[in-house]
């Protein structure tokens, strides 16, 4: 099976893109000796720990975080050729024109089959991506917070991307763009601490624009996936 692919090598003068998360260390943290505490390793942390750690921020909209992808998915390239057809997109809020999203950036792998996923996790992991879920991994995550970048790299199987339907409707219906960001400012501050409360409660959304998307490419008045 052959899927198409176009990521391109992009020149390395990518827009300065601080994350205002950064570490979560501060000298409140400091023994009284002045050193820092040891951190816990991430697998060794319980989800409520990790949420703590990782919490929900949003941000206005960054045009550099389209660079922070390109620049990733030609890292993804590089580790999945040879050997494994596959095509990169970039998803998510940071995908969406204008709107205010976590400084995160969602990053879509589709592959042939299953055994093509597991090694393209695990070609992944050799380089450095953190497994957090069967087919999920993180690059950016550390025991002291946040780093100046961080991706969440989702692997699938080819066909399995309605995020693109969904990024691609709100980019072509900015006053649903807008509808979606207010809904995930109101969400933030009650959800800050809990990601999955805070992808439940905007899952209603997302499937209601997704099947829009998808019944207006059925009848072909919609741009395609890509």
């Amino acid at each position: 099976m052959e899927l198409g692919f176009t990521v391109r090598r992009f020149p390395l003068s990518f827009r300065v893109c601080p994350n205002p998360a950064g570490s979560i260390y501060n000298d409140s943290m400091a023994t009284t000796k002045g050193a820092l505490p040891v951190p816990k390793s991430l697998t060794d942390m319980s989800l409520e720990e990790l949420w703590q750690l990782f919490p929900i921020e949003l941000v206005e909209h960054r045009d550099c975080w389209a660079d922070w992808y390109h620049e990733e998915a030609s890292v993804i390239d590089d580790i999945l050729s040879p050997g494994l057809p596959h095509a990169i997109h970039h998803i998510g809020s940071t995908a969406i024109d204008s709107i205010w999203a976590k400084p995160i950036v969602d990053i879509l792998v589709e592959l042939p089959d299953d055994a093509a996923v597991e090694s393209a996790k695990a070609r992944l992991a050799a380089h450095g991506y953190l497994v957090m879920a069967d087919r999920d991994l993180n690059k950016g995550y550390t025991p002291e917070g946040f780093a100046e970048r961080v991706f969440h790299v989702h692997l699938r199987i080819a066909g399995d991307n309605d995020e693109l339907y969904f990024r691609n409707y709100l980019n072509v219906h900015p006053d649903v763009a807008q509808e979606y960001e207010r809904l995930k400012l109101s969400l933030w501050k009650e959800f800050e601490h809990d990601r999955d409360g805070y992808t439940q409660a905007k899952a209603a959304f997302v499937r209601k624009y997704t099947d829009l998307a998808k019944a207006e490419h059925s009848s072909g008045t919609d741009v395609l996936p890509c």
